[in-house]
């Protein structure tokens, strides 16, 4: 588990707009094999390390309750 690899999911919900769907369809268990199938692995702690160290404060005020905009982010542990 890594910051890096919450870094790259972040990256990947922001630039792909296919991936960053699924991942807002999906229930909890589902959005965690998406990611790891998508190779990540980070913990909740580290992603929301992540999203409050990368994420604009306008982006930043849209992360409520684990959602960024429509697409949640609360993936908890990968492994």
């Amino acid at each position: 588990m890594s910051k890096e690899s919450a870094r790259g999911f972040l990256k990947r919900m922001k630039s792909d707009e296919l991936f960053a769907s699924q991942i807002a369809e999906a229930d909890f268990e589902e959005r965690r094999k998406l990611a790891k199938d998508a190779g990540f692995d980070f913990t909740k702690d580290e992603i929301d390390e992540v999203a409050s160290d990368e994420l604009s404060s306008d982006e930043l005020k849209s992360v409520s309750g684990g959602r960024m905009s429509r697409v949640k982010l609360d993936v908890g542990p990968i492994s």
